[in-house]
């Protein structure tokens, strides 16, 4: 059965170095960040999600994915071909965040501003919001991850 991750934290939280870690052998990889030229870039999102999804493949969605609204259509694409939703959790730490960001260079640097624009949008995923499962994902300190099902009591 195919799945549909969708990958939810900050800029800078480790989401595609989670992806490259973890999922990479078994998803397609999409990101906004791939077309930053793009004029539709939600509408080519989309449409690369469902192509993936019509063939049967797996895909990561790794962007910010901040809240419900970027969530539902992904959750409605993946109903449609039969794919199970997972998401991935990154819990917020603003101080690493705006560390790890930091470090980087040119385009890859995005202005402090929209990390904290994406902070006052983020919001923990729940179940009714359309997942099949849930996971928090954490940076380990050792160049990994610390992976665990969203805890029930953050669930309800």
């Amino acid at each position: 059965m195919a799945a549909l991750a969708v990958l939810i934290g900050l800029q800078a939280s480790g989401k595609t170095t989670f992806f490259r870690q973890t999922l990479t052998s078994e998803y397609v990889h999409v990101s906004k960040d791939h077309f930053p030229r793009a004029r539709r870039r939600q509408a080519r999102q989309m449409r690369l999600v469902e192509e993936a999804l019509a063939e049967g493949l797996s895909v990561a969605v790794d962007n910010t994915n901040p809240s419900p609204e970027e969530w539902r259509p992904l959750a409605e694409a993946a109903r449609r071909y039969g794919a199970k939703v997972v998401g991935y959790w990154f819990p917020p730490d603003v101080a690493a965040s705006l560390r790890r960001n930091s470090s980087r260079s040119g385009k890859n640097r995005v202005p402090d501003v929209g990390v904290f624009a994406t902070l006052k949008r983020l919001r923990r995923p729940q179940p009714s919001d359309g997942f099949d499962e849930l996971y928090e994902v954490r940076i380990d300190g050792a160049g990994g991850f610390d992976l665990r099902p969203l805890a029930q009591e953050a669930r309800e």
